[in-house]
């Protein structure tokens, strides 16, 4: 039996493949969440995506005996290099059948074409920047994925670890329950807060005005509170520009909290949505015919789970309980809408200050995520 790796071109055509090929993969299984099919593909379109501006990228697909059996996208972003001071190189959109030979092709190309640009380090799994998926599910294989993260069979962090490639860091993930009321320890930190800095919160029923109004500096301030995360790579101007089109009119405005000091700056926000999960599922990732209708349903319709897709607060305020404003303001909409659960998405494992923030909700810890490193 052979092996055949083969560099997938940046056209529509070859990406769809390639694509299609990560959800094939995961036919029949129950937690695996889909992308969206067009989103996925113009993610790896130079022509598309504005993070190609500071990246290079090249994609990967393996073939044994003409039939896909793995693909992998390496990256290299030259702004977190520039930053870091390493010659990094990133693996992401990764996925492959249970077949070492298959699996050490594979990496071997992303690796090789990373060591011909300079490289001397890869990691992964990560995207072009934070915006994109990254973390190699290592626990909660079990567990229903969300649109924001990837999921992968267990095998895969076995491949890892054969491979050579070393735990870099980890992310955890909370399930929480929605309480009944907004507890009270909220209440107080809100409105202690909410005198002391004299802030409020701004609530929208236009799309438009929102984005008018903080569009920008919703992505300014996540460039500023995220800064010094692992792998961060600043949003430009062009991204933000990008995502503010792509998201903000899509979003369910009684799910963002938007928090102003007394000259309407921006201090904090939260951003969140009901679950896309069985969405996705049902519409396999395409949007046509029906998939639009499950997605707009899973949006307005009845809907149990709620995702925390972006919580950000000033420098200047954090841990100083701005962070309850946001939910204080949040929760009751929750309850209302019937939301039973809040999923957290990725938080750094060491990252104490934000795991503080759920202390006052019933809570289980159900996933847990890793990037990998390897010298070159």
């Amino acid at each position: 039996m052979s092996i055949e790796i083969r560099s997938v071109s940046p056209d529509r055509k070859e990406l769809k493949k390639y694509v299609k090929f990560g959800i094939d993969l995961y036919r029949g299984n129950d937690c695996y969440v889909p992308p969206l099919i067009f989103e996925e593909i113009e993610t790896l379109m130079p022509s598309k995506n504005p993070a190609f501006d500071f990246c290079e990228a090249q994609s990967f697909m393996a073939l044994r005996d003409g039939v896909p059996a793995g693909r992998i996208t390496a990256i290299i972003n030259r702004v977190v290099n520039e930053r870091t001071g390493k010659r990094e190189a990133r693996f992401g959109f990764v996925d492959f059948v249970d077949d070492a030979e298959v699996v050490d092709a594979l990496f071997r190309a992303a690796e090789e074409w990373s060591r011909q640009r300079g490289m001397t380090e890869m990691v992964g799994p990560m995207g072009f920047t934070d915006m994109d998926h990254e973390g190699m599910l290592i626990d909660g294989f079990d567990e229903l994925g969300t649109m924001a993260t990837i999921y992968n069979y267990p095998y895969y962090p076995v491949h890892m670890e054969r491979m050579g490639y070393k735990p870099d860091v980890d992310w955890v993930e909370y399930r929480m329950t929605v309480p009944d009321s907004v507890p009270d320890k909220y209440l107080r930190i809100a409105s202690l807060v909410e005198r002391k800095y004299g802030f409020k919160t701004l609530h929208y029923t236009s799309r438009s005005r929102l984005k008018a109004d903080y569009g920008r500096a919703i992505f300014d301030l996540i460039n500023v509170a995220y800064d010094g995360l692992y792998g961060y790579s600043p949003l430009s101007d062009r991204q933000i520009d990008y995502y503010i089109d792509k998201y903000l009119g899509i979003l369910r405005l009684d799910c963002i909290s938007v928090v102003v000091d007394k000259d309407g700056k921006l201090v904090a926000f939260g951003i969140s949505i009901p679950s896309f999960s069985r969405a996705l599922q049902r519409s396999g990732g395409r949007l046509w015919p029906l998939g639009w209708y499950h997605l707009l349903k899973a949006i307005h319709g009845k809907n149990d789970v709620v995702d925390l897709m972006l919580v950000a607060v000033s420098p200047e305020y954090q841990n100083m309980g701005v962070n309850a404003m946001v939910f204080a303001d949040l929760l009751p909409t929750y309850i209302k809408n019937g939301y039973k659960f809040a999923e957290s998405n990725l938080e750094l494992a060491d990252n104490a200050s934000v795991q503080l923030q759920w202390q006052y909700f019933e809570r289980r810890q159900h996933r847990r995520r890793r990037a990998f490193r390897r010298d070159l």
